[in-house]
């Protein structure tokens, strides 16, 4: 299992704000972090599988 930064899920989302995020978090739509070290980690299978969720059409060329 990874985990992803706050930077790392900003960037995985284009640029969404802090704000944003955790309002993501409080309304379920993203999981919420793990506290290590004083430091917020995003359990990126948790992360995948919410975005899944949110957008299950699968995205391809053509």
């Amino acid at each position: 299992m990874r985990y992803l930064t706050m930077e790392q899920l900003r960037q995985m989302l284009g640029g969404r704000g802090r704000t944003t995020i955790y309002r993501d978090i409080e309304a379920g739509r993203l999981p919420t972090p793990t506290k290590i070290g004083g430091i917020n980690y995003f359990p990126d299978h948790l992360v995948f599988a919410a975005l899944k969720k949110l957008d299950p059409k699968p995205r391809g060329g053509s």
